[in-house]
């Protein structure tokens, strides 16, 4: 598996033990009754055909990430060091088991035990007994399992600020775009517990270049969130985003496919945009539009008392003000992109069609480099979690004039004398002049 292959999976992880790991307050009660929903939950696990995740194996997920004082790099999948051995129930054993059982909530024990080794669901090597697979449903709480219950879904309201943050996209008017008119997209972030906008623009596509550009915004002025509700979007499904919230220790959650309950909040603000906002302005070009718009924002929505809290999102979101995260001093670094490039032996790393000179000391090494695609110029390199600074674009005229000593030590040549060839010799314009006095 590449290093890339295995921060998505480490990304993936910490997505489902987000809830347990950003320092949010929950009782017992609420542990298991979310710990229970995340194991009867079918994922989109990464290089893996599994759907299901057992509580141990999300346990275990938990403690490596705590061990290691919240290094996402502690999630890197390990490569199994007791291969052809045999254990009493492996991760892929147990989570075929727990996908059979949801398939058949009402077969006895010995007749899942048939059908897992029929549709051979089990390691080999593995013997399934009824005791063990008795003991182990009743641990994962699917021994008396009823179906067919309605989907229970309850108004919520975050409990403090930057507990969640919800975010979404609106199609909004045309504006005018060096004459022509062009459809803008509203991207907005909400405050689930003050219903305070933490920053919101118009801009002219939906890309995850804009995301980023509100979501970067909305740290630097709000801090962090634990959690990021958000659709399944395209810029919203990208690794990219993925890395960024997950570095910053922010749990990243999808809204399941085609329910749109679960961001009323959002939704009901775009409402409060149409009727309040569009319906009074009229858009002209996209800066003029944002600036219109960000007055009405900060004067008018974030100011006025809101009818669900009873206070404006602004003093409901600065009442408590000491339990929000500042966002870190480096916070632009995170939203760099990384890509995995060797070092060539003449030193030359190519990224995104350009030429850049590494270190010395990494002729051959395989290093991080870390970059805005706005800023092509600065490209930090890393190697084994170390920088060895900024690479510099290949200037070939100056590598052309570059000699080194005895002990590999670059030195600038300059020659202030023309070479010419005479008689199939080279001759300097110094020596030149000596032959002709």
């Amino acid at each position: 598996m590449t290093e890339d292959e295995k921060m998505q999976v480490a990304v993936f992880r910490f997505n489902v033990i987000g809830d347990f790991v950003t320092g949010l307050q929950m009782s017992r009660a609420e542990k298991r009754r979310l710990m229970r929903e995340k194991c009867v939950r079918k994922w989109q696990i990464p290089f893996s055909e599994k759907t299901r995740i057992v509580k141990g194996t999300i346990r275990r997920w938990i403690r490596l990430y705590s061990k290691s004082n919240g290094d996402l790099k502690s999630l890197f999948p390990k490569d199994r060091s007791d291969q052809g051995k045999s254990r009493t129930m492996d991760d892929d054993t147990c989570s075929s088991l727990v996908e059979l059982r949801l398939q058949m909530p009402s077969a006895t024990v010995p007749h899942l035990i048939e059908q897992m080794n029929r549709r051979k669901l089990v390691t080999p090597g593995i013997v399934l007994n009824n005791s063990t697979v008795y003991r182990f449903l009743h641990q994962e709480n699917l021994m008396t399992m009823a179906g067919g219950k309605p989907q229970d879904r309850r108004k919520f309201e975050a409990e403090l600020p930057n507990d969640l943050w919800q975010s979404d996209v609106m199609h909004g008017p045309k504006v005018d775009v060096d004459g022509k008119m062009r459809k803008s997209y509203l991207i907005a972030i909400i405050d689930d517990h003050s219903r305070l906008i933490v920053h919101a623009k118009f801009y002219l596509s939906e890309t995850l270049a804009s995301y980023l550009d509100v979501f970067e915004n909305a740290l630097a002025r709000r801090g962090l969130p634990r959690k990021l509700y958000v659709d399944n979007g395209a810029a919203f499904r990208s690794n990219h985003l993925a890395y960024i919230t997950a570095s910053l220790g922010i749990a990243l959650i999808h809204s399941k496919p085609y329910t749109p309950q679960g961001k009323g909040k959002i939704e009901r603000w775009f409402k409060t945009v149409r009727t309040r906002f569009l319906a009074d302005y009229t858009a002209t070009t996209l800066d003029e539009f944002n600036a219109a718009f960000d007055t009405w924002l900060d004067k008018d929505y974030n100011q006025k008392k809101h009818g669900s809290t009873g206070q404006t999102p602004f003093d409901r979101f600065t009442s408590q003000m000491h339990c929000l995260r500042t966002s870190p001093a480096s916070l632009k670094d995170y939203f760099r992109k990384v890509a995995r490039r060797k070092v060539n032996k003449d030193r030359t790393i190519t990224l995104n069609g350009r030429l850049y000179e590494g270190p010395v000391a990494l002729i051959g090494k395989r290093v991080e480099l870390l970059y805005h695609e706005s800023e092509p110029d600065k490209v930090e390199v890393k190697y084994q979690n170390k920088s060895f600074g900024m690479a510099l674009p290949v200037n070939l005229t100056v590598n052309y004039r570059v000699k080194r000593d005895k002990n590999n030590n670059p030195q600038i040549h300059v020659d202030n004398h023309t070479p010419s060839y005479r008689g199939g010799k080279l001759w300097s314009s110094k020596r030149r002049n000596q032959d002709e006095r």
